[in-house]
């Protein structure tokens, strides 16, 4: 039953029961309906109360039904708020804990509305590219104004109730019994014999055309590259010059026109693509977690550190272990001193500082891990190295602690075969710095438990990380396919680009740093350590030599002052060096390639196309179970364009077809066997006009 309906003291109490969050779906669109006739029809009815079961009046719209015929079935929200409003007894909306988008569009289709003091209120539709779209955009500037409805609507973020009580939104804040306040306010309105409408209010507005004026400048950077934040303001702005209904009409011509561009798509495709990587297609959501009450983090260095800082964020103890006295003490140093930039912002308390600081247990010694319920070890990327620190723990971690690498490119399985306890050993790898970055790559090994999966999943969520799970490879999903980007960068540095022309081309569409760039900050002299193992373990695998060249010249980056871009001390600016220009110059001269002018539509897609053909093996190849969570690695750990919604959605959206025939076209004009040796996958799919994504 989507909705209950009973009678209390002659008001009828209409109730959704759709948890979690009382989406609005079909069945319970349907519901309200029937029970708004229901009560007109019943005598013994003087009023009626909607609301929400358990604590949330409704979340809005069911994402479940998202892209199903469902979705605008018949009643759609028009039709519910339009029973809402036009009904001839009184419709009070009691906003229980949180009304969000299509949720407080129908409670400002009620006639009144009345809210528990801890409610929230939003319209975050723009954050999925979209407008509110049953009424928002006309109804919410009539019941608060137009500065402040202006600021949900374009920003999307909760408002509490209590800060809205003092204008026309909520006519009560009830304290104490919720439902029995509601009906008693329903029958005080009754009583009144008033029916108001929001629809028929004028916009409070003063200087309307300032207040626009404001607001389009505030979403001038935003908007360059989302087209939402402005569609909504020309909504609401098309209300207040012409009414309601014309205003109501131009929000249904927004929504549409938003609904089908690029950017929106992209934006739901990353918001149901981070819901869907939590998805494990044969680790039921039922598995049961271990518990997780201590942590171990072997390392204090940059990662340590930063991982250290996500769990004492999330209120988990942390045993912070090294093997020297000063490493341990800088370790401590770096975490207290990024907690005090973040009081000097106002981010955080002295308080919390201190209680975060606290929860850090410091030891040189394995021994104090005996307690801890996972163990991460955060030390150099190197075997032997792991294998030292996976026999240790392995010898001391108590029975069902969960044992993890924060490898960014090893075999977990390899790691995992040096204990005794495969199933217990996972890959946690964290992107630097890691208490900033939202992706986490949960790496499963061969023997890794299912229960271990679940639990790390879980933990993820608590620490406030993406976590998108991956097979065991070189790289795993992230650096595997950075690989590949990497190297057509290189490629194209010998056949006549150069480090500025390729950043730039890479950054206006959209990337938020060039390879280059992100090679100088990551440091180049860790991507040269990787080509080192990578011609042991597999000499047929051909790289240019140009980075090695740069590497023995000791550039490695920002840190030394100089890599592919000249830096000035305590200056991040990078700056074309014409040492490295005139040493690439040089270097095509000695391979015999002839320069030529790159065209930077070449740069992006050899680079954005590099990625995509590497994904499609990925995915062939089962490391990844599906196309949204190599999405959702790229545009939480990789800085690719939000709005392009990840290298497989935008093949999807240019045509697999399209990514084909280039690729055909490079293999043709570069001799590079990459080009000429598309992935299986792309190619099946690029032939019965197909896609990644579904």
């Amino acid at each position: 039953m989507a909705v209950s309906y009973a009678v209390q003291d002659g008001v009828a109490l209409v109730t959704f029961e759709n948890p979690p969050v009382n989406g609005l779906n079909h069945a319970t669109r349907s519901g309200i309906v029937e029970a708004v006739r229901r009560a007109q029809d019943d005598a013994q009815v003087v009023a009626i109360v909607l609301t929400g079961g358990g604590s949330v009046f409704s979340g809005g719209a069911d994402i479940t039904e998202f892209n199903t015929p469902a979705a605008i079935a018949e009643p759609n929200l028009h039709t519910v708020i339009a029973a809402v409003e036009s009904s001839t007894k009184p419709v009070v909306a009691a906003v229980n804990k949180l009304a969000m988008g299509g949720g407080l569009e129908l409670a400002l289709g009620a006639h009144y509305r009345v809210a528990t003091p801890d409610a929230q209120v939003a319209l975050p539709e723009v954050k999925i590219g979209l407008l509110p779209g049953a009424g928002g955009t006309q109804r919410l500037p009539r019941a608060i104004g137009l500065g402040i409805a202006l600021k949900m609507i374009v920003g999307g973020e909760p408002v509490a109730a209590s800060k809205l009580a003092g204008g026309q939104l909520f006519d009560e804040i009830v304290e104490g019994d919720f439902i029995a306040g509601a009906v008693a306010f329903a029958r005080q309105a009754a009583a009144r014999g008033a029916l108001p409408r929001v629809r028929e209010r004028e916009i409070a507005a003063g200087d309307a055309h300032a207040v626009f004026a404001q607001a389009r400048e505030q979403i001038a950077q935003a908007a360059k590259h989302f087209p939402a934040p402005g569609k909504c303001i020309e909504s609401v702005e098309h209300g207040q010059q012409h009414g309601f209904d014309a205003g109501l009409v131009r929000e249904r011509e927004c929504f549409a026109e938003l609904l089908e561009s690029p950017e929106s798509r992209a934006l739901r495709h990353a918001f149901f693509g981070e819901r869907a990587a939590s998805k494990i297609p044969d680790v039921p959501s039922n598995t049961p977690a271990r518990p997780i009450r201590e942590v171990g983090v072997i390392g204090a260095g940059t990662m340590g550190g930063g991982i250290t800082m996500n769990f004492i964020n999330a209120g988990l103890p942390v045993v912070l272990v090294e093997t020297k006295q000063d490493a341990l003490d800088r370790g401590l140093a770096t975490i207290r001193k990024n907690y005090e930039r973040n009081v000097k912002s106002g981010k955080l308390t002295a308080e919390q500082l201190e209680s975060r600081m606290a929860l850090i247990r410091s030891s040189l010694s394995f021994d104090d891990l005996k307690s801890a319920d996972l163990i991460i070890e955060a030390v150099f990327e190197e075997l032997s190295v792991k294998k030292q620190v996976f026999e240790k723990i392995d010898a001391i971690a108590k029975a069902g602690a969960i044992l993890a690498s924060n490898t960014s490119t090893l075999d977990v399985d390899k790691i995992a075969a040096f204990t005794k306890r495969p199933e217990d050993v996972v890959g946690m790898h964290f992107f630097s710095p890691a208490n900033v970055m939202k992706l986490l790559e949960v790496v499963r090994g061969e023997k890794t438990a299912k229960d271990v999966l679940a639990t790390v999943m879980v933990l993820a969520k608590k620490i406030r990380k993406t976590a998108v799970v991956s097979g065991v490879c070189d790289g795993f999903i992230g650096n595997r396919m950075v690989e590949q980007y990497v190297r057509q960068a290189l490629e194209m540095l010998e056949e006549g680009g150069l480090p500025e022309q390729i950043d730039k081309a890479i950054e206006q569409f959209g990337f938020a740093m060039g390879p280059f760039r992100m090679s100088d900050l990551a440091g180049n002299d860790i991507g040269w350590a990787i080509r080192k193992r990578r011609s042991i373990e597999n000499p047929s695998l051909v790289y240019s030599k140009i980075a090695d060249r740069l590497c023995e010249d000791g550039r490695f980056g920002q840190k030394t002052g100089g890599g592919w871009y000249d830096y000035q001390a305590g200056d991040r600016t990078a700056h074309p060096s014409k040492r490295v220009d005139d040493m690439i110059v040089a270097y095509s001269a000695e391979t015999g390639k002839a320069r030529r002018t790159l065209a930077d539509a070449e740069i992006v897609e050899r680079l954005v196309f590099a990625l995509v053909n590497e994904g499609a093996k990925i995915l062939e190849e089962g490391i990844a179970s599906k196309a949204s969570d190599i999405d959702m690695v790229y545009l939480t750990g990789y800085g690719f364009p939000l709005f392009r919604g990840g290298p497989m959605l935008y093949a999807d959206m240019v045509g697999l077809g399209h990514v084909k025939q280039a690729m055909e076209r490079y293999a043709a004009a570069t001799g590079d066997t990459f080009w000429s040796k598309p992935a299986t996958l792309l190619t099946e799919l690029a032939a019965q006009g197909r896609r990644f994504n579904g």
